[in-house]
């Protein structure tokens, strides 16, 4: 039988927070990349508001922003009680075992 130590003190990619940081630079050059060819490659547009500059960031942050206002008006109806798929016998027991004040042991 092999009796090897299992080091518990692994690292990981993203546990170094200088690793971080260069994902972030990354990204923010990507970013800055992609900005600066938006002025240099010709676009092929459909309609006339495509040529607007900023158009498809100012459409994605729209778009977000109508998506978490459509899931927050869906929730009042699709969410359900806490004890939804507690049986009627779990329900009763609950309700007959009802607990008055502060006791954090109960």
């Amino acid at each position: 039988m092999n009796n090897k130590k299992i080091n518990d003190d692994k690292k990981y990619l993203f546990d170094n927070p200088q690793n971080i940081k260069r994902v972030l630079y990354a990204l923010y050059g990507s970013c800055l990349i992609l900005f600066g060819l938006d002025f240099v490659i010709n676009r092929h547009i459909y309609h006339s508001w495509e040529n607007i500059w900023g158009f498809y960031p100012i459409y994605g942050f729209v778009g977000c922003v109508v998506l978490v206002l459509v899931a927050t008006w869906m929730r009042h109806f699709l969410m359900r009680p806490e004890d939804y798929y507690d049986s009627a016998e779990e329900k009763e027991e609950k309700k007959k075992m009802k607990t008055g004040g502060h006791d954090v042991d109960v």
